[in-house]
């Protein structure tokens, strides 16, 4: 096959002639400025692709590499939004969600539990304690920003408990 009708295939295939190809279904709303997200993991490969996920959408973030530092920037620097993972070296994601609900600093700040490991009972658990959110690792950037558009209202701030269709938090489990 020629190099011209590859081209004109793709083209056909793909749509515009730019090599751009759109393939989100809604268009992307960018953070208001300063809207930060804390990034609790102890993978340097999640902290890096979900960073780079959130600056790309005008977020700032900062990480931490265990549960401990973590709680001491959330009180520190007050995020929007904190992704905690909850197998982490010293105390675990749960012992940190209960730390930081039981805070008066930090128990407003919105929280999404992060796990490669899907098992029921992680997620009745981190609902019981008061998580937002669950994400099941790896996830799709589809996912993780229809996430934070239902934890947030429009301009981005988190939406105060019970303003979001409820009291608890809805868990999806997307294990199909």
């Amino acid at each position: 096959m020629s190099s011209t009708l590859k081209t004109s295939f793709l083209r056909r295939l793909f749509g515009r002639g730019d090599g751009f190809v759109e393939r989100r279904r809604k268009p992307r709303q960018p953070a208001p400025e300063g809207t930060r997200a804390l990034i609790i993991d102890d993978s340097t490969t999640v902290v890096a692709v979900l960073g780079k996920m959130l600056r790309q959408n005008g977020y700032l973030t900062t990480s931490a590499g265990d549960a401990e530092t973590g709680i001491e920037l959330a009180r520190k620097e007050t995020p929007d939004v904190i992704f905690l993972d909850i197998v982490l070296p010293g105390m675990n994601g749960f012992a940190a969600l209960r730390a930081l609900k039981r805070d008066p600093e930090t128990r407003d700040i919105k929280v999404i539990m992060m796990s490669g490991n899907l098992q029921a009972t992680e997620k009745y658990y981190a609902q019981r304690i008061g998580a937002d959110d669950f994400l099941k690792k790896p996830f799709p950037r589809a996912e993780l920003f229809s996430k934070l558009e239902r934890l947030l209202d429009a301009s981005r701030v988190p939406r105060p408990s019970g303003e979001d269709g409820g009291d608890t938090p809805e868990i999806v489990d997307n294990s199909d």
